[in-house]
């Protein structure tokens, strides 16, 4: 049996259990290196399906906030 996992998925979960710390108890070097996850995570679900739809879905919800302050 093989098992494989995806490093998206793998930031994924780094990320969440990450963000459920409490914000008090993270240094700024800790708080950076979230943010540095958060980045490569975007940057390996970008060119997917999924990051397309999500890429689609904040393109539209940009366009109408700035068409709705007109």
């Amino acid at each position: 049996m093989e098992l494989s996992i995806d490093v998206a998925v793998l930031l994924a979960v780094v990320i969440f259990v990450r963000a459920r710390r409490k914000p008090q108890a993270r240094s700024r070097s800790d708080a950076w290196l979230t943010v540095w996850l958060a980045l490569a995570f975007g940057v390996l679900i970008a060119p997917t399906s999924f990051g397309q739809g999500v890429l689609n879905v904040l393109g539209q919800l940009a366009q109408g906030i700035t068409q709705s302050g007109r």
